[in-house]
């Protein structure tokens, strides 16, 4: 077996059933001839059982059923208008900025540069609509979660 093989192998076992006996003589038996391999396979162990033993410290006692109270405690809130903008204004605003971005191909000039330019004219165009989608959805999600969630009974 060469390193490669040892390795997937070992990979492949990780967490599973263990490999037959001659699959972990093999192994064994190149992991005897090979430094490299035994210490890449030394450092998966200890890797193994930090994550398992002391990656996450202890939480102190109580800590849960305190947070859980002070939120039970908390007062639901109304919806205030995000900076004056309303729920339906956000969604109407989307609505336009997704429709003058899709129509923007359909423009005379657009066709004459698209020819000209090909791919590298189209790959930025993409990005930048794929961008300003993306940050509005973010946006108005951010400024409107509670009244989202209560609307989809997502709670």
């Amino acid at each position: 077996m060469n390193c490669q093989e040892v390795m997937d192998r070992v990979y492949e076992f990780e967490g599973n059933t263990a490999p037959s006996f001659f699959t972990q003589l093999r192994i064994q038996l190149h992991l005897f001839h090979c430094s490299r391999c035994a210490g890449e396979i030394e450092r998966l162990e200890t890797a193994r059982l930090f994550m398992q033993g002391s990656f996450f410290p202890p939480a102190p006692n109580g800590l849960e059923e305190r947070i859980m109270r002070s939120i039970s405690l908390e007062e639901p809130e109304s919806y205030p208008e995000i900076a004056g903008v309303s729920f339906r204004s956000w969604v109407v605003t989307g609505l336009i900025i997704l429709i003058s971005l899709s129509t923007s191909f359909l423009g005379m000039d657009f066709s004459k540069v698209a020819a000209h330019w090909g791919s590298s004219f189209l790959l930025p165009i993409g990005i930048t609509i794929g961008a300003v989608v993306s940050a509005y959805g973010a946006l108005f999600i951010g400024s409107h979660l509670k009244e989202l969630s209560d609307r989809f009974n997502l709670h």
